[in-house]
């Protein structure tokens, strides 16, 4: 049985950036216990990609925070995350699912489960558990909701009953 690690957008500016949070600071450690606990081959990270001209875009004009643009400080995942992905496979996506991830995972062989972890869990986390879904309704899929922080709190327990109503576990 084949159980892959999705690390979504554990990027600067959603941790101590321009949309970071105390919450997203608080799961850095735990998140980072998580990937060290397993093989690096079975592992697959995405980060939230924009351009010079974000603000111009429709999700600039809903959210005018310019964030992870594309080389900045902000946009980098984590440190101490982004060392322990080296052997990741890594996606980069200009919104908040990524289609080509979703797309992908219908190719590994084996594949019986997939576990998500990472920011935000309103945004990023619930699109790309959604999106997977839809692709592979009969692949387990899991949350681990103490490696995840939501734009508020309130906001991070309400996507996941989101994704418990959508038969995503959470943990």
């Amino acid at each position: 049985m084949k159980k892959l690690l999705i690390v979504i957008d554990m990027q600067n500016d959603f941790i101590d950036g321009s949309l970071g949070t105390k919450e997203a600071q608080a799961i850095v450690p735990a998140v980072a216990a998580k990937i060290a606990s397993y093989p690096p081959k079975d592992i697959i990270a995405t980060m939230d990609t924009h351009g010079p001209d974000y603000l111009k875009t429709q999700e600039g004009r809903n959210l005018p925070v310019e964030h992870c643009v594309k080389g900045t400080e902000g946009w980098r995942i984590r440190p101490e995350i982004e060392a322990l992905l080296d052997k990741a496979r890594i996606y980069e996506k200009p919104t908040f699912g990524c289609e080509r991830l979703a797309g992908d995972l219908k190719s590994v062989k084996g594949l019986k489960e997939v576990e998500m972890v990472g920011l935000c869990t309103d945004i990023c986390v619930v699109s790309n558990a959604l999106l997977i879904k839809a692709a592979l309704p009969e692949l387990k899929i899991s949350v681990d909701s103490a490696c995840c922080a939501g734009v508020t709190p309130e906001k991070h327990l309400a996507a996941l009953e989101t994704m418990r109503s959508c038969q995503i576990e959470v943990k």
